[in-house]
């Protein structure tokens, strides 16, 4: 019996050391989801959607927004911009809410949109969908109530008497003026953003008038962020030196400017060929320019999009997909929306899926999944085909890895019949029929007409 008794506990003993070697397995543990960081691949076929959380819903707010993340997704977005989030300055404020842009403090949220979990909710959802979230970052200047104002009013530019002064050669006197020539301040400006980055998990900055801030800033502010995670920067401004080491992406704004001189008749298609030449010139083949017909600016101070383009609207709208770069879809873009938003008051985006919808569906998914499209650092080629009418009728081919489309338009309001340097057999991409080319066989478009060529 005592042998027995033995045999049992020695055996007791050699399993309890045997498990010893077993790491101890927590089953209540959650799943760890590793999400995907962003990348230069994922920006070669990214959509850009700038989020107006205060006019995207009557609320007003993250969770009503968060929502329709997954909705979004079906437009091909793969990056979404937040307007500013923070708390907005009464002190010497615009209307009865206040802009935006005028801050009392980068590290929290404003009450009117929710709180910081309802942020952090709105970023996990959309990683779940695949979709990055930047945020806005107004580096230049803040509002008159933010705490650095009588903290630390040396960070602040200051006139002859002492005075801190709002923003020279412009109208926004409700926020006051950085100064960029403390050293202070940067360091704290660089924490503040790394905030995000490691709070949230958000993806990058779209940085408010980037150009009016100092390069020598952003270049080591952006080496410094990425040291926490890799990001993505857009800058408002077009500037080649922001894009050169500190920013991935600028405005293409002379190219909207000319697809709205061009929808008013002010300009031909000789105007948008000069500035695809000046681009050449300008920026480095690594330089991603963002193209629009409208955002934040645009549509309340300049007008809708059919205020400025009319009958053109429509075909414009697929020229920002086809051309190189990066499109961006405004809140209520998708929506036909045509109403000047209000800036400093609350106002409402009227949902409704009219023609713009399924349009920016099927042209999303032109340039999520065709990489002839590709905008990003490692672009498509571009090239352009003459027709007989150069003036009126805009053609142009992109390619990449044996994928091909052609654009090809009447960008004026009156019919045109031309030829043009174009053969062989292609595909509507709309109705999928084979259409066949030849320099000799005479084409007609309307005014506006668009095709986009599967080669």
């Amino acid at each position: 019996m005592k042998k027995l008794f033995y045999i049992l506990f020695l055996a007791t003993i050699l399993v309890s050391c045997k498990n010893e070697n077993k790491p101890m397995q927590n089953t209540n543990q959650p799943q760890v989801i590793v999400k995907e960081a962003i990348t230069d691949e994922a920006l070669e076929n990214a959509v850009i959607y700038e989020a107006n959380i205060r006019q995207y819903s009557p609320e007003g707010t993250f969770k009503e927004f968060t929502k329709d993340i997954p909705q979004l997704k079906e437009l091909g977005v793969k990056i979404i911009w937040l307007m500013p989030i923070y708390p907005i300055s009464s002190t010497k404020s615009k209307g009865s809410l206040g802009s935006y842009y005028a801050i009392t403090d980068y590290t929290k949220v404003n009450p009117e949109f929710g709180n910081l979990n309802d942020v952090k909710e709105l970023v996990e959802t959309a990683h779940e969908n695949g979709i990055f979230v930047i945020l806005d970052w107004v580096a230049n200047h803040t509002g008159w109530d933010h705490v650095w104002i009588k903290e630390h009013p040396e960070y602040y530019t200051k006139n002859e008497a002492g005075e801190i002064t709002h923003p020279v050669g412009t109208d926004w006197t409700d926020v006051a003026d950085l100064n960029y020539d403390n050293q202070e301040m940067r360091a704290v400006m660089l924490e503040d953003m790394k905030y995000w980055l490691e709070e949230v998990d958000v993806d990058g900055f779209r940085c408010d008038v980037a150009g009016m801030v100092p390069v020598d800033f952003w270049e080591p502010t952006v080496a410094e962020l990425k040291k926490v995670k890799p990001i993505f920067m857009l800058a408002e401004g077009w500037e080649p030196e922001l894009l050169k080491n500190a920013f991935d992406m600028g405005y293409n704004w002379d190219s909207h400017h000319k697809m709205n001189h061009i929808a008013q008749g002010k300009e031909t298609v000789k105007g948008w060929n000069e500035r695809m030449a000046q681009i050449d010139t300008l920026y480095q083949n690594d330089d991603i320019l963002m193209n629009f017909v409208t955002n934040h600016d645009e549509n309340s101070w300049n007008g809708t999009v059919k205020e400025r383009m009319g009958d053109a609207s429509e075909v414009m709208m697929a020229l920002t997909y086809c051309a190189p770069g990066m499109p961006l879809i405004y809140s209520g873009q998708e929506y036909d929306m045509n109403k000047r938003l209000l800036f400093f008051e609350k106002d409402t985006i009227i949902k409704n899926k009219g023609k713009a919808w399924p349009l920016l569906v099927k042209l999303g998914e032109l340039k999520n999944n065709n990489k002839a499209l590709n905008g990003g650092k490692d672009a498509a080629s571009y090239t352009k085909i003459n027709s007989s009418d150069n003036d009126k009728v805009l053609i142009f081919s992109r390619e990449k890895e044996a994928k091909k489309i052609t654009f090809m338009a009447n960008l004026s309001d009156k019919e045109v019949t031309f030829t043009c340097d174009k053969e062989g057999k292609s595909v509507d991409f709309f109705t999928d029929k084979t259409i066949e080319f030849s320099k000799q066989k005479p084409l007609t478009f309307k005014p506006w007409e668009y095709k986009i060529l599967i080669d």
